[in-house]
């Protein structure tokens, strides 16, 4: 298919109706309307704000998530937005119907009302960058500033955001680490059109650095110390976020999710296909038979989730299964790939077992260290100028993922530090809801850019 052809039958399939746009303008009013009344009777002064891709209409057909911020004065004390925000998002929810109360950096609720998801925030009625108390305050100031640039864009949007769910790059949460749906509006704002933005992979990558607000001239002490932040911590891309010169955008953004990105784009230019923006359904294949293939292992630790949100709690997770990884390599097991979720940490492994005893290598024997080395070592010999000793261990990984966990040699999150110590642990063997995972985990298709 031509490119055109392909475009234009992608946006038939994503751009919302006419009906689905008045039941959602008519949900909005409803919405805001309950706020209003809530409010008055609680004696709140609040003013809603609807923020996210259905307030900038850069949304997908049939995904209708709604966020709406409930915005205090600048001058109501946090403490007080905390507790009075909950208190109204609750009286709001109940008035909407079934709702849960979450928890970020202030908790906020989740409803549904007419069969569509409402998150309800507080926050802080900001006019600037320099008002933001909260992370979620600046959301206000996104929405303003995608709806003033956008010129008519809203499609050419949707067809970038369709393109990145479809090679599996969407989403800035920790658990994705793609791009979220606030870069990728910039990104056509910036460049013009979805075919600018993957035309643009290869000078993105080169140039590192995307300023749409020309920051680093209004604002070069901040903004300049933000793009040293970001190459330090080696972000593959630097967006400074146009209300906010001390803040990238793609933070999130992983160095592999970009590299799809990259890959992907390139490859659709040359060979324009449906199938990057809906791809065929995968078969899945059965790990056991992975692991027989590579002739590998895996371990899987299994632990209890505590009750925060993911993205506090996967940063913990992943911490954790970087330091296992670590500590399991300096024990002499050889990690192959890591891999982990809300509830499980998975490492491919070269082996089970290992020696049950250990060599150490000691000083010089003429050394200053060697009379400390001699006492406290019980088997000691020489090999050249050299001082050796030799210790019993545990042979089982199982064993030695046990005893680092008990010993504290495994730095791990501190939200879920007890629950990891508790852990199951599983060897070449998963619970049946993580088989599937398991699998795309030890084939690579979790992240693959090429069959």
């Amino acid at each position: 298919m031509k490119m055109e052809d392909v475009l234009i039958e992608v946006l038939e399939a994503i751009k919302p109706s006419e009906e689905e746009r008045n039941f959602l303008m008519s949900l909005m009013d409803e919405l805001k309307g309950v706020v209003n009344e809530t409010a008055s009777e609680l004696g709140v002064e609040v003013r809603p704000y609807f923020v996210g891709s259905i307030a900038k209409d850069t949304y997908l057909a049939g995904d209708h998530d709604v966020d709406l911020f409930l915005a205090f004065p600048l001058d109501v004390p946090p403490e007080r937005l905390r507790e009075d925000g909950l208190k109204l998002a609750r009286a709001v929810a109940e008035k909407l119907g079934n709702y849960e109360v979450a928890y970020a950096e202030h908790p906020y609720v989740r409803a549904v009302y007419r069969g569509i998801s409402v998150d309800l925030v507080p926050c802080y009625d900001v006019k600037s960058w320099r008002d933001v108390r909260t992370a979620v305050d600046r959301s206000i100031l996104h929405t303003e500033w995608v709806n003033r640039h956008v010129n008519g864009r809203n499609d050419e949007i949707r067809v970038l955001k369709r393109f990145l769910k479809g090679i599996g790059v969407y989403g800035s949460e920790v658990y994705i680490r793609g791009f979220s749906g606030y870069l990728a509006e910039i990104l056509v704002i910036t460049f013009g059109s979805f075919t600018d933005v993957l035309r643009r992979a290869d000078e993105m990558i080169k140039y590192r650095v995307i300023d749409p607000e020309n920051w680093l001239k209004k604002e070069p002490s901040l903004a300049s110390s933000t793009v040293k932040r970001e190459l330090d911590s080696d972000r593959p891309l630097i967006v400074i976020d146009p209300v906010d010169p001390r803040r990238n955008v793609s933070a999130n953004l992983s160095w592999e999710k970009y590299g799809i990105f990259y890959l992907k784009s390139a490859e659709f230019i040359r060979h324009p296909s449906m199938e990057f923006f809906f791809p065929g359904k995968k078969k899945r294949g059965d790990y056991r038979t992975e692991l027989r293939r590579r002739g590998t292992h895996i371990l899987t630790l299994i632990f209890e989730v505590p009750g925060i949100v993911d993205d506090l709690l996967l940063p913990q997770v992943e911490k954790t299964a970087k330091s296992l990884e670590k500590a399991l390599g300096r024990e002499g097991f050889r990690v192959l790939g890591r891999n982990f979720g809300r509830n499980f940490i998975m490492l491919e492994i070269d082996r089970v077992e290992r020696e049950a005893i250990s060599i150490k290598e000691g000083p010089e024997f003429f050394s200053e260290r060697a009379p400390d080395f001699y006492s406290k070592n019980k088997k000691v010999w020489i090999m050249g100028k050299r001082l050796y000793s030799e210790k019993a261990v545990n042979s089982s990984i199982v064993d030695v993922v046990d005893e680092l966990l008990r010993k504290n040699r495994v730095s791990i999150g501190r939200s879920i530090r007890e629950e990891v110590r508790a852990s199951k642990i599983l060897i070449d063997y998963v619970p049946r809801d993580l088989e599937g995972e398991a699998w795309s985990f030890l084939t690579r298709k979790k992240w693959s850019v090429k069959d």
